[in-house]
């Protein structure tokens, strides 16, 4: 594994939840959706400052929307999935782990 494939970046969302993204999922992100590449960024702000909602389907799954104008006028906002999931060591310590696994930008309408 190069040293681009080890990386990743931390970050805390605004609840608190420590959550990080690795070089490999970004790169999934901008292989599927190119222009996408200049935004890495704005998509850690997504995390950090994003509003999140819930999957109903799979409670472990969020989704995070934040307002990104530079896409306009095909897109106004990114999106980050990003998987919560616990552990507990040998200890009985809860451990977190907490990822993005993609990126993709919407238009939500009414908003800008």
């Amino acid at each position: 594994m190069d040293k681009q494939e080890s990386h990743r970046w931390e970050v805390y969302d605004r609840y608190g939840n420590k959550i990080y993204m690795t070089a490999e999922r970004w790169q999934h992100a901008v292989e599927s959706r190119p222009w996408l590449v200049d935004y890495h960024e704005q998509a850690l702000a997504t995390l950090r400052q994003g509003r999140r909602k819930q999957d109903p389907l799979s409670p472990r799954k969020y989704k995070y929307y934040w307002p990104c104008p530079e896409l306009l006028p095909d897109f106004n906002h990114l999106v980050v999935i990003v998987l919560m999931e616990e552990t507990t060591d040998a200890q009985g310590q809860i451990i977190s782990n907490n990822y993005a696994v993609n990126v993709w930008a919407v238009f939500i309408y009414g908003r800008r």
